[in-house]
């Protein structure tokens, strides 16, 4: 199966594209042979795994594909660049890179350019100390940015690793240009930064306050959420009373009008499970939360968490989140958050990726719940019912709580009920590490949601979810030609792109590529909300504001058939058969040609046709896609690749074959129809058409088979007679043979111990040996 579409550039005059080869199995069958034998075992594994339900990317796009153009940003002697921060007004992008900070000018389209950086390393004593605790020198004793949000018009908040010593500082801008930063500014950053640049992070700006998830400790095991900066006292979780497991690791945090909310993944310590079980987690806290007063001192009063499940139906769980956004409400729909979990159990040797949609309405209700108790006799986790304390343990009231719900809030943290999501993306063999999303208008006028999804082996795709909630790929584009995960994902509206951060530099990918689809029925069965087919002008463009209503678009159900109906570019009469440029081919008689037929989605279904009749099987084969011709009389005439998708076939592409002893004339309901010459420089079959039409494989066939059985036989022999050799050899050694002169005593202890020295035979020795040792060496 190709899974990628072909080059859009066919020959015209003398040239010849490589995909037409030219075949002569009268000169070599061997090789034919062994091309038709290795084409049938790559074809079985793909058409087992083409049988499944989960998306496929409709069109893939290797890394160096010309017809996706993206554009790459780095700088000589940087990289990790993992923290993205879009400025206000969309024009700048700043990231935060290994010991420096950037700003790049993202207003013109193309590769972004540098406006200033600024370098914020380590210091010598912070890495000579870290390289002393055991950490390598030349990975993880650096400054990795691993905190940049914007504290307000003129300055910046960043934090970073500063070499396993977390320190913060307040970055000045001046239009949106960097400052330098200066020493006597960088303030301890513990609780705000993780030590480790490998463990898991997340922070937030809201209300001015940073709220931020990490590891508090050197040996990343003492997980905290912790509120610092702004007016408000520094609140963070009790470590002694355990509300987070030692392995919890953060992927996000989202504000809201009164709560933060974290989301996260740790050890399950609510089920008894035969290994070790994760899960995915949701905690939330009020930002009026100014702590207990005997009680909980300098700690949440409001802390609570829930369990988050993603799942299917008879499935396993994805129970390992790994980052989560929240899309704003619009007019019609309430504010959900979109996520991306994977497994902890492999499913067939590959791990499986799904994304969930969760409504911020659907966590409220559960945090209002029934809570979780530990019975602390039999360690097993019971359902609790609401405690008759006014207000309710945990809410946002205003003041501070009585010591009667600080006592109850201090072990009853976990929520009864599960946060239940809803399935939008299940694929195998992929795992997800971050998410962008946002809604995107069609020419119906309503909204489309778009999700963007990084992988771990350095893959974007484009994901389009029908009204039905279910999505369907409309692209993958490969970003590095090595394997590597994409670290971040930022999407820019303004411009049109999306950012892609990695360890060598920041990708910028335009959000779509309507040129690449050539035709109508082509744009429309893409369904990407962001492509539209202009009339007019004949080709599939980007919607622009605001949208023309005679542009076609079907982003629900893809039917071309509806789509392209009406207009000037042809199929209005009969879209499902009337092509748009017909290849002349002027063949010479007895040769072998291979039509090419170029795979323009992985979804579709390719066959081939001539004319009104059926392929000529006796003279015809399809290999590879292509069809392979023995061009006899009457082979001539009309040849179409047609490709169904979506219950809509359409020719992809279209041959007119004739011979030059023969000219046929074309059909007259193919007039009007642009044609372009093909020029085929044929080879000859030697005996002419009749010879090579009777001639028959199956003899050399049959040769293969038995020179691979005899091969196999002696591979057989050869393995079976080296263990008999050494036991024969083991038996001589153990005086079950003869021995030769000279050896016939016992060897003593100190002639064992010697080392052995080298003997020389002469040819007089083994002439006269020869025939006493005949026998044995047969």
């Amino acid at each position: 199966m190709e899974r990628e579409r072909r080059g859009d550039q066919e020959p015209s005059g003398d040239s010849l594209p490589p995909s037409m080869a030219l075949l002569a199995p009268g000169q070599d069958p061997w090789s034919l042979l062994g091309l038709l034998l290795s084409q049938l075992f790559l074809a079985l594994p793909l058409t087992a795994r083409g049988g499944g339900q989960e998306p496929l990317p409709r069109i893939t796009y290797r890394a160096g594909d010309g017809r996706r153009a993206l554009s790459l940003f780095h700088q000589k002697g940087l990289q990790d660049f993992d923290t993205l921060l879009l400025s206000g007004d969309g024009g700048t992008l700043y990231v935060g890179a290994r010991e420096a900070i950037l700003a790049l000018d993202i207003q013109d389209p193309g590769v972004p350019k540098l406006k200033n950086m600024i370098p914020w390393p380590a210091s010598d004593r912070k890495k000579t100390e870290c390289a002393f605790k055991k950490k390598s020198n030349e990975t993880q004793c650096f400054n990795f940015i691993r905190v940049l949000v914007s504290f307000n018009a003129t300055h910046l908040y960043g934090c970073g690793t500063f070499a396993f010593s977390p320190a913060c500082t307040f970055i000045e801008l001046r239009d949106s240009y960097l400052l330098p930063i200066s020493e006597d500014k960088v303030v301890e950053g513990k609780g705000q930064s993780p030590f480790d640049p490998a463990h898991k992070h997340t922070a937030v700006l809201a209300d001015g306050m940073l709220y931020s998830g990490t590891m508090n400790n050197f040996l990343g095991s003492e997980p905290i959420l912790i509120r610092t900066l702004g007016p408000q006292p520094v609140l963070k979780t009790d470590n002694f009373l355990r509300w987070l497991q030692p392995d919890a690791s953060f992927v996000a945090a989202i504000p809201s009008t009164q709560f933060v909310y974290f989301f996260f993944e740790e050890t399950a310590s609510e089920f008894e499970f035969f290994e070790k079980l994760h899960t995915s987690r949701v905690a939330r806290v009020c930002k009026n939360d100014v702590g207990g007063d005997k009680l909980l001192q300098k700690k949440w009063t409001t802390f609570l968490k829930a369990q988050l499940l993603c799942t299917q139906p008879g499935q396993l769980p994805f129970n390992v989140i790994r980052h989560a956004v929240l899309l704003p409400a619009a007019a019609s729909a309430e504010p959900r958050v979109y996520a991306t979990f994977s497994s902890q159990w492999q499913i067939g040797g590959t791990r499986s990726s799904a994304v969930c949609a969760f409504s911020l309405k659907d966590i409220k209700r559960v945090f209002e719940g029934k809570y979780k108790e530990l019975n602390k006799e039999t360690s097993r986790w019971t359902t609790y019912g609401v405690p008759e304390i006014s207000p309710r343990p945990g809410s946002c009231s205003v003041g501070p709580s009585s010591d009667k719900a600080l006592t109850f809030m201090k072990d009853h943290f976990l929520m009864d009920e599960q946060v239940v999501g809803t399935p939008l993306l299940v694929k195998s063999g992929v795992e997800y590490t971050r998410l962008a999303v946002e809604i995107a208008q069609g020419v119906d006028g309503h909204g489309h949601l778009v999700l963007y999804l990084g992988t771990a082996t350095g893959a974007l795709h484009k994901a389009v979810v029908s009204g039905d909630s279910s999505a369907h790929l409309v692209e993958e584009i490969q970003l590095f030609p090595d394997p590597e995960p994409v670290r971040n994902l930022l999407l820019a509206p303004e411009q049109g792109a999306v950012f892609a951060g990695f360890s060598g530099g920041i990708w910028r990918v335009p959000r779509a590529n309507c040129s690449v689809y050539e035709s109508c029925v082509d744009c429309v069965l893409a369904q990407d909300p962001h492509c539209a087919w202009d009339p007019e002008s004949g080709t599939c463009r980007l919607l622009p504001t605001p949208i023309p209503k005679s542009w076609r678009q079907d982003t629900e159900r893809g039917n071309p058939g509806w789509a392209c109906a009406t207009g000037p570019v042809g199929r209005s009469h009969q879209p499902q058969s009337r092509p748009q440029i017909i290849k002349e081919v002027l063949a010479v008689p007895n040769s072998i040609l291979e039509l090419p037929c170029p795979h323009l989605s992985a979804l579709a279904s390719y066959r081939w046709s001539h004319g009104t009749a059926k392929i000529p099987e006796a003279s015809s084969a399809v290999y590879n896609g292509s069809l392979v011709l023995l061009l006899q009389g009457g082979v001539g005439g009309l040849y179409q690749c047609w490709a169904t998708e979506k219950g809509f076939s359409y020719p992809v592409v279209s041959y007119w074959v004739h011979s030059q002893d023969q000219t046929l004339a074309l059909d007259p309901e193919l007039a009007g129809i642009p044609r372009e010459r093909v020029e085929a420089p044929l080879t000859r079959v030697g005996g002419g058409a009749a010879l090579a039409g009777q001639r028959s494989y199956w003899p050399h066939f049959l040769t293969v088979t038995v020179l691979l059985a005899l091969v196999l036989s002696g591979a057989l022999l050869l393995l079976l007679a080296s263990p008999l050799g050494a036991l024969r050899a083991r038996g001589k050694v153990q005086g079950c043979g003869t021995l030769p002169p000279g050896e016939k005593a016992p060897l003593s202890r100190d002639q064992h111990l010697q080392p052995p020295k080298e003997h020389r035979t002469s040819a007089s020795d083994v002439d006269a040996d020869s025939s006493r040792l005949g026998t044995e060496m047969a």
